[in-house]
């Protein structure tokens, strides 16, 4: 099962594991790779999610991300239980 769907259901172009990786590689702008960050604490599993952004990463973005309340005390209790791993 391709999880990178349930992600970006409405952007094909990010749905190939690969091709996001060399994109937020390439990527210059934070708000782009914020955005990408926003998708995936909102719409993607923990698991997948940290495939490609570190605990303290998220950790420091969360204030700035316009998420919704659910996903933002879930990733606040998340980061509280593994923060300091």
């Amino acid at each position: 099962m391709n999880y990178l769907k349930a992600v970006f259901w409405d952007y094909p172009q990010f749905t190939e594991e690969e091709s996001l990786k060399n994109c937020l590689k390439q990527t210059q702008g934070k708000s782009f790779r914020m955005w990408i960050m926003t998708r995936f604490l909102e719409h993607g599993r923990v698991v997948d999610t940290l495939k490609y952004f570190t605990i303290n990463e998220i950790k420091e973005n969360l204030p700035n991300l316009k998420l919704n309340e659910y996903s933002l005390l879930k990733w606040k209790r998340i980061i509280e239980l593994y923060g300091n791993y």
